[in-house]
């Protein structure tokens, strides 16, 4: 005789809820496994943002680009944190953002002193100098210090005009073949410098920036590249979900034995409790 029904005592057991528990299950073991992503740099604009992601994928490092109220912000996973860092010091980015004249002097309704004119329209003209001459290709930061003429005291010779520029570089770089046009440039920008002469009276300093090669180890794993301190996480990931994997298929094997009426009342009859019912 056939077994149409399930017999006293034993439910159906529905697999779609183990199902959805073991995938849940899957997506919380695949976030796990992934790192977590941490800030690098906020308040960027877009050039700079765009300019460091650049930079460290070219380093191998994956950079995500955000923007939130329109603050733009750059995130790395925490354990390339150090490595962004150090290639975004190496580079000079983000680079510095200069004040110029016009938001110098900008009106303030306050009367300024002519003291306090004269420092404005200093840093101003410093400021503009030394955002020109970090346009020239390989300059990663420029200053300049600009003294304009001025009598200590009266009766006392007026102090010429000076100056002084600093420049950071990336090799390579030609010291010999852009100090000339420095000089000059920064010369003819300061009152009582214009001249061969007034150029010649510009000190220039170059640095060069202390940049280390990033070397990245690439590791193939699971047939996907992938950088070596990831390889680790990439096969915690692929053994973990495929034993999870696993494991739902056979407990979906099982689940849907047991809704089969037969294997049920076999089930039902291993279970100790149904064999001492049996014996009384």
């Amino acid at each position: 005789m056939s077994i149409d029904r399930y017999p006293a005592g034993v439910a159906p057991v529905s697999p779609w809820r183990w199902l959805r528990q073991l995938l849940a299950l899957l997506v919380l073991v695949s976030l796990c496994a992934c790192s977590r992503q941490v800030v690098l740099q906020s308040d960027l604009t877009d050039a700079d943002a765009n300019e460091i992601v650049a930079l460290l994928r070219h380093a191998g490092i994956e950079a995500q680009k955000l923007t939130v109220k329109g603050v733009v912000s750059l995130q790395v996973p925490e354990p390339s944190l150090a490595r962004a860092s150090e290639a975004m010091r190496a580079a000079g980015l983000p680079r510095r953002r200069f004040s110029d004249l016009g938001t110098v002097f900008k009106k303030e309704g306050m009367i300024s002193t002519p003291l306090e004119e004269r420092a404005r329209y200093l840093y101003g003209l410093s400021e503009e100098l030394a955002a020109t001459l970090q346009q020239i290709d390989g300059v990663l930061a420029a200053r300049v210090h600009v003294v304009l003429p001025e009598r200590v005291a009266p009766g006392e010779p007026v102090m010429p005009s000076s100056a002084a520029v600093f420049i950071k570089y990336r090799a390579p770089f030609d010291e010999d073949g852009n100090v000339a046009r420095i000089r000059r440039m920064v010369a003819g920008s300061i009152p009582g410098l214009a001249g061969d002469d007034g150029a010649a009276k510009v000190p220039v300093v170059f640095t060069p920036s202390l940049e280390r090669t990033l070397d990245v180890d690439w590791r193939t794993s699971f047939g996907v590249t992938v950088q070596a301190a990831s390889a680790g996480r990439l096969a915690l990931l692929v053994y973990g979900l495929g034993g999870l994997a696993f494991v739902a298929l056979a407990a979906l094997g099982a689940l849907l034995a047991l809704r089969h009426p037969a294997v049920a009342l076999w089930w039902q009859r291993r279970r100790p409790g149904a064999a001492a019912a049996g014996t009384a």
